[in-house]
């Protein structure tokens, strides 16, 4: 089994190949909103590196969001766009599981509260705890929040770029205040996307290209930031 992995939800691009046990490839280029000018060249150097071609993968595995409207675009549209040409299927994960995947792997956290910024004064968030296969799984629903209802639905320790914008009640605020800068810091990459995918894929949870869709979580993510709060 090969998979290939793509992370650009977030401002960022990485790319990683792995197969049933090992990883292949990765790279990382965080360069902000430089997706569209280095996300194929990444998979282009991961299949070269690797000696592998689009139809030697098993799946694709992307980030669907919530994130960044242009980065969660980009990578569906790519993520549709080469299991299309080789008919693969395609495993869509969620940025915000990849985000506590990302705590886990950084921290050893095994349970975290994954916050990520959507601007306009919100915060995409869920709460997630460590499985028996060493997969952060969601305990409740993702959610599209202002900071206080953030802060009422935070159960854990929250990290992510939205962790520090929120002030979750059950957790002891000198903690916070003295970690906080590691756990906003903390950001997903395509390993995580890869190592959530690879379980999955065992299981054969996958979907048809068609079905790998973008999660904004905001209905009117396509205004631009002026145009919010305009109508009456």
């Amino acid at each position: 089994m090969k998979l290939l992995a793509l992370e650009s939800a977030n401002e960022q691009c990485s790319v990683s190949l792995i197969d049933d046990t090992q990883e292949l490839y990765f790279q990382l280029d965080d360069r902000p909103k430089a997706q569209t000018q280095t996300i194929l060249p990444l998979i282009e150097q991961a299949l070269l590196q690797t000696q592998s071609q689009l139809a030697d993968l098993s799946a694709i595995a992307f980030s669907r969001g919530p994130g960044s409207f242009s980065g969660v675009r980009i990578n569906a549209a790519v993520a549709q766009a080469l299991a299309w040409s080789q008919d693969l299927p395609v495993i869509p994960v969620s940025s915000l599981q990849a985000l506590a995947q990302a705590a886990y792997r950084v921290t050893g956290l095994a349970q975290v509260t994954a916050v990520l910024d959507a601007r306009m004064q919100e915060v995409y968030i869920a709460n997630f705890s460590l499985d028996e296969q060493g997969i952060m799984q969601a305990l409740d629903e993702e959610k599209l929040m202002n900071y206080e209802q953030a802060a009422a639905y935070c159960k854990f320790t929250p990290i992510g770029s939205g962790s520090e914008l929120i002030k979750p009640t059950g957790i002891d605020s000198a903690e916070a205040s003295t970690e906080n800068t590691a756990w906003v810091q903390i950001k997903a990459t395509a390993q995580d996307i890869a190592t959530i995918a690879r379980v999955y894929a065992a299981q054969q949870k996958w979907v048809d290209a068609e079905q790998a869709l973008p999660v904004y979580l905001r209905d009117d993510a396509w205004k631009k930031i002026p145009e919010q709060g305009k109508a009456n």
